[in-house]
């Protein structure tokens, strides 16, 4: 059994590194503006297929490597992170009862939060302005939940995690 477990924990681990290489993939021009946030999409599906081993530790930790790794002000990602797996730890039970579309409602909206989040601290550093392509990394994650979704339900399932 204790195999299992450690087995399990790898597996998430091994996700979240990938997420984060994602993350920082160099994309060019255009593209760029495009990537979701990987790591956020990630963590909130464990935290919902697995709640009892993902939680707001591990948001905070992903997200202090997610801000150390993007050159952002040290907290921006961990507290966005923290956040929005909080409110998916609370609804965890209703969230899994729903069909992938209203998953990806929900997604929506947590992606959101989480923008908007990250431009009130950044805007508290400094003045900033919203522009067309700070709202394209929520379409785009709202848009490939269903791969990521089925990608890790296929890791969780392939070896019988819980």
């Amino acid at each position: 059994m204790q195999t299992n477990n450690a087995a399990g924990f790898f597996r998430i681990v091994l996700t979240m590194v990938l997420a984060m290489c994602l993350r920082i993939l160099p994309w060019t021009g255009d593209m760029a503006a495009l990537n979701p946030d990987w790591v956020l999409l990630v963590l909130i599906y464990w935290s919902l297929a697995v709640p009892e081993r993902v939680g707001i530790f591990h948001a905070w930790t992903f997200g202090l490597l997610t801000d150390v790794l993007t050159g952002r002000l040290l907290g921006q990602y961990a507290l966005a992170y923290s956040l929005i797996i909080y409110l998916c730890l609370k609804l965890h039970k209703q969230l899994r009862q729903f069909p992938l579309l209203q998953q990806g409602l929900f997604i929506f909206f947590c992606l959101l939060l989480s923008q908007l989040l990250l431009f009130f601290i950044k805007n508290l550093q400094h003045p900033a302005q919203l522009h067309a392509a700070f709202w394209l990394p929520v379409f785009t994650g709202t848009l490939v939940w269903p791969l990521v979704y089925g990608a890790l339900r296929y890791v969780r399932l392939s070896r019988r995690m819980r």
